[in-house]
């Protein structure tokens, strides 16, 4: 063979070796890419949020009556507040009757409660204006212009003392002038007082003692 024909026949066979891969496969044709959708071009799929559940409405279970707690022992009257003048209906200026007074729950074991109104700013000391005593124990207020009781031993009546006047009934504010202070004073007391009616403050003071469970007050104030 001659030495160009050998040449040209070596320089094939290189050239067909270098065109295929390893393990004798054939060079794959190359392919069309593949072009990723458009994002605009996707299909959407369109949820609906589901509705807000609404949680329900708590309410307020009304107050059971039977824990409410009992007033305090505290005496007011709606005549007046603590402090405040008293009307003139109830002074002698007025129609000179006694006023509204009412009392929360006393302490455990009172037998009876006794008032007692006095003016410390009188000229001449302290001015006694009403005194009762054996009030029950399961009342709960004084109504206005209270009837006077007590001139007999009546079960369960109440007993007027003698206030500064010598007279066994109350006695409104009266001051000979200026501004004067009234209180009325309650004593829930552990017995029955076992006086006569018309006894006066003193005595009625010397009587309660040892037996006061509990004592409130209320202040009203009188100008003339």
């Amino acid at each position: 063979m001659k030495p160009q024909v050998l040449f040209a026949f070596c320089l094939g066979i290189l050239l067909l070796a270098a065109c295929t891969f390893p393990g004798g496969g054939a060079v794959p044709a190359p392919t069309e890419p593949v072009e990723a959708p458009s994002i605009d071009e996707a299909p959407v799929e369109q949820t609906e949020l589901p509705e807000p559940t609404v949680a329900p409405a708590v309410t307020e279970s009304p107050p059971d009556s039977s824990m409410e707690e009992p007033m305090s022992f505290e005496l007011t009257s709606t005549a007046f507040s603590q402090g405040e003048p008293i009307p003139v209906k109830y002074s002698c200026d007025g129609e000179d009757i006694s006023p509204p007074l009412a009392w929360g729950d006393p302490p455990e074991g009172t037998q009876s409660l006794a008032l007692i109104m006095d003016d410390p700013d009188a000229p001449v000391g302290t001015w006694d204006h009403w005194i009762l005593f054996n009030i029950p124990a399961d009342m709960r207020e004084l109504q206005e212009n209270l009837p006077i009781t007590g001139k007999n031993q009546d079960p369960g009546a109440i007993f007027v003392g003698n206030n500064s006047w010598g007279r066994a009934d109350y006695g409104g504010p009266c001051p000979p002038g200026g501004t004067h202070r009234y209180f009325f004073k309650l004593y829930a007391l552990d017995t029955t007082i076992s006086l006569l009616p018309g006894v006066n403050k003193q005595g009625l003071l010397a009587a309660m003692e040892g037996s006061v469970l509990a004592e409130t007050e209320l202040m009203g104030t009188f100008t003339r």
